[in-house]
């Protein structure tokens, strides 16, 4: 395939990624909003943002079968359409449990998006650029997270939330056009065979585990809803990850983590993410709970960290094929973790502008080494297995960020009855940026045993 259609095809996938994760935090902002409109708690409507991550969670480790199998082409239109399916669902729903589906179509549509874009990028990108290839994607892969409450922000001043989803369907039809007309046919000749037994195990376990976690707040720790389902989660992820091992034809292929510099970096990004995702619930309910501020406010407060992001991404790319992963690593979670200390000091009475600042420095971490760690974790695994490693780092990436958001909000519910507050407090948040913090520790704690080596030293 010539560069120019390589080009072509990237842009375009990479932009139906854009939306597909831009729909991931777009709603975060809404939050309050729906909270209001349908007279919930905030440990129901994160499903909202929860169900949509793990169910886009458990569509990536699918897509190593069908990649094997079908072309990019189809694949993406088929997944693009069940997208836009999923989009006028969410704009119509009368009902939370019809948003909530709604959403979930969604996620079923865009969880293909991510593992197509990077296994078509790391297989065709010329040799020693796979960092500036993996910057460019870090556009839509790093910055449509912190872009999407930005934009929800300014529309919710005067809009409905339903116009969360009406304003992307122009925008993905297009693309799906685009797609019919211009991606490339790249056929594959592999015949896998679908691991179902694998699939409904860990969907099994992934949502009692979820159900579990968010349910902390407004049960007993030792009632059927929270220690049961805790319980219930982890023995059917048990059994996924030992019949996956012994499986000939695994969902997930778990031999990837053989490889040290693939373990690593895919567990301290997983850490990184679930603080990331966990501050784009965090900011909103500061903003708009705690000091009483408008959904606009709330947006604007991470409009320069999103814009930062954006600015920096294909910077971060290029930084992997000059300096030490390492380096870069340690550099980006100090500063991370400078923003989230000061953010776990925040008062009810701090001003908005502060939040603000605090939130650029926490995103210009993120950005130093978020790509890096992308690249670092894709590149040093053998080409036959670089799908399965894909489908690895982002299924594990997105079940952080659902995991990430329940622990946070948990403990924002945990705080609030120890202290006495019936509703969100400043107290919670501040619980909440502490659970971050020490995630980050965490991370920086695993950081000497990066290594930025040749594929020669795979094994290792």
């Amino acid at each position: 395939m010539s560069d120019r259609r390589i080009r072509q095809a990237l842009i375009i996938m990479v932009l139906g990624a854009f939306f597909g994760i831009l729909s991931s935090t777009v709603m975060n902002v809404a939050l309050p909003v729906l909270m209001r409109d349908f007279g919930i708690g905030a440990a129901r409507v994160q499903w909202v943002s929860n169900g949509y991550i793990l169910v886009n969670a458990l569509m990536i480790p699918v897509s190593a079968y069908f990649i094997k199998k079908y072309s990019f082409r189809r694949l993406f239109l088929i997944f693009q359409g069940i997208f836009i399916i999923g989009t006028f669902i969410g704009a119509l729903a009368p009902t939370f449990p019809t948003l909530v589906a709604g959403r979930m179509v969604q996620a079923i549509g865009s969880g293909m998006m991510m593992p197509l874009v990077n296994v078509i990028a790391m297989n065709y990108a010329p040799k020693g650029h796979q960092g500036q290839i993996n910057g460019w994607i870090g556009l839509a892969f790093n910055c449509s997270p912190i872009a999407g409450p930005v934009i929800s922000g300014l529309m919710l001043k005067y809009l409905s939330w339903r116009y969360l989803f009406i304003m992307m369907i122009p925008f993905i039809l297009l693309i799906f056009a685009f797609a019919w007309k211009k991606l490339p046919e790249i056929k594959h000749r592999q015949t896998p065979r679908f691991n179902l037994a694998g699939l409904i195990t860990v969907t099994i376990g992934l949502f009692t585990l979820m159900n579990g976690l968010s349910d902390i707040s407004t049960h007993r720790f030792l009632s059927w809803n929270v220690l049961g389902c805790i319980v219930i989660g982890v023995i059917f992820l048990t059994i996924f990850v030992l019949t996956q091992r012994h499986s000939s034809h695994p969902l997930l292929n778990l031999s990837v983590f053989k490889y040290r510099q693939f373990t690593i970096p895919t567990a301290i990004n997983m850490l990184i993410v679930a603080t990331m995702y966990g501050n784009s619930i965090l900011i909103p309910l500061l903003v708009q709970t705690v000091q009483k501020q408008s959904p606009l406010i709330s947006g604007l407060a991470i409009f320069p960290g999103a814009c930062l992001t954006g600015l920096l991404s294909t910077t971060s790319g290029r930084f992997y094929d000059k300096y030490s992963i390492r380096t870069l690593v340690t550099c980006g979670l100090l500063i991370d973790m400078t923003g989230t200390a000061c953010q776990a000091l925040i008062g009810a009475r701090t001003s908005t502008a502060m939040v603000t600042v605090f939130q650029t420095v926490r995103q210009l971490g993120l950005v130093t080494m978020l790509i890096p760690l992308q690249t670092q974790a894709e590149v040093m695994v053998p080409v036959r297995v670089l799908p399965d490693a894909v489908a690895c780092f982002n299924t594990l990436r997105q079940i952080a960020a659902s995991l990430g958001m329940a622990v946070i909000v948990a403990t924002i519910g945990i705080v609030d009855q120890l202290s006495g507050h019936g509703t969100t407090s400043h107290l919670g948040i501040q619980g909440g940026f502490g659970v971050a913090f020490l995630l980050l520790c965490i991370a920086l704690a695993l950081t000497p045993f990066l290594k930025h080596r040749g594929v020669q030293d795979l094994a290792s």
